[in-house]
């Protein structure tokens, strides 16, 4: 049986505090709990329903953790949804060591992306366009954030979040940095290469001026209409579209 304590805790994990001391994390709704029990995560507990139980049976036999049938209102009690009829999952947030970068591959950095919403669209455009690896200033979102994991509908499970200070970390990739400014090259009128990072600032001041220093080519995306910017995680959209068809 639930108990108070194990709900307690769980509620607690909305806030990066609790997260970080208890070293856990969790997710919601069935999209996000069945990439999470198809990936590599070490979850440990699993509230779920009846509801979930009969669609998602096969799943749960390969499951080890401690798991608990429980009610709609359970979950919605413990969790971030206003409604949720399906399932809960905890698990252990990962290790934030230096991923294993290819000189031949693309890749995206964040420099202090700060909206939740955003950094989980960015993950889950990642994900559709075949980017394994996102390097994120330690001022952006934290991934483990309860609104990033459910705007990434899953997609945090297939692409590798790492945060570090990108000053001293970019320059030692030693790939082209482009960079997404309002002042940049007409990027489709540029012969673009598919390897290198893709460099996007923050939602109100764009990339800092002391990561700037890094940047080899500057981009940008041209405006036909009078908007007066394009948000953070639909210019990541466009910009790697273009990198992907060139």
């Amino acid at each position: 049986m639930l108990s108070k304590n194990t709900l307690k805790f769980i509620k607690s994990l909305q806030h990066k505090k609790f997260r970080k001391q208890e070293n856990a994390f969790f997710v919601e709704g069935s999209k996000n709990v069945t990439e999470l029990l198809d990936s590599d995560f070490e979850i440990t507990y699993l509230l779920y329903t009846e509801k979930f139980e009969t669609e998602y049976r096969n799943l749960l036999r390969g499951f080890k953790g401690e798991a608990f049938l429980v009610t709609q209102k359970v979950l919605e009690s413990a969790g971030s949804f206003q409604s949720n009829d399906s399932a809960l999952a905890v698990a252990k947030i990962k290790v934030n060591d230096p991923p294993q970068i290819s000189k031949s591959e693309l890749m995206l950095a964040l420099d202090d992306v700060r909206d939740p919403g955003n950094l989980g669209t960015i993950i889950r455009i990642a994900d559709w366009y075949g980017i394994k690896h996102i390097i994120c200033s330690e001022e952006s979102a934290d991934i483990y954030n309860p609104k990033v994991l459910n705007s990434s509908m899953g997609s945090f499970t297939r692409v590798n979040v790492y945060y570090t200070d990108l000053y001293t970390y970019l320059p030692t990739l030693n790939l082209p940095i482009y960079g997404a400014f309002l002042g940049g090259k007409d990027i489709h009128q540029q012969n673009l290469k598919s390897t290198g990072v893709i460099l996007m600032g923050n939602e109100s001041n764009g990339i800092s001026d002391r990561i700037a220093e890094l940047v080899t080519e500057r981009l940008t995306i041209p405006r036909f209409g009078h908007a007066e910017s394009l948000n953070v995680a639909i210019a990541t959209a466009i910009i790697c579209d273009n990198f992907k068809r060139s």
